[in-house]
């Protein structure tokens, strides 16, 4: 079993380090190489770059949410979220397709319990461990 793990290319999971620019304010952002791989995955299906992704998905988490918590694991968790989607079939493997075409509610719909959220406007809301763990329990139900 574990070979399927330890034969990924060590660069996939080295860390590295992005300085991005966010309303002027800047910050640093440290993902493992594979995650950065995955967002440029997302943002070029959109056309835009990674740092742009990263700050509509800042913004619409604040807009959404009231508040941020720990960017950087809600973009581990968005990239993981979008590989899952994409293997369960609910978002097209297609990479021209864009993600902005398709239609959130259809690809949301009867996602396993822990999924997702109806966005509430509060900050410092939510259980993020509870939330991590239903992710893996949803990941490991994903056809194989």
């Amino acid at each position: 079993m574990c070979e399927i793990f330890i034969s990924a290319d060590p660069a996939s999971y080295e860390s590295r380090t992005r300085s991005v620019r966010l309303h002027g304010v800047v910050t640093s952002i440290r993902l493992e190489h594979l995650y950065w791989e995955v967002l440029e995955e997302i943002a070029r299906r959109d056309g835009m770059s990674v740092v742009h992704l990263i700050e509509k998905l800042y913004d619409e988490l604040v807009a959404a949410r009231g508040g941020v918590g720990n960017f950087t694991s809600f973009l581990r968790v968005s990239a993981l979220r979008y590989e899952a989607l994409v293997a369960q079939g609910r978002i097209p493997a297609d990479v021209h397709v864009p993600i902005r075409s398709l239609d959130a509610k259809a690809v949301l719909h009867e996602l396993p319990k822990g999924w997702s959220v109806l966005p509430t406007p509060q900050a410092g809301t939510g259980d993020a461990p509870a939330a991590g763990r239903a992710l893996q329990r949803a990941l490991t139900r994903l056809p194989h």
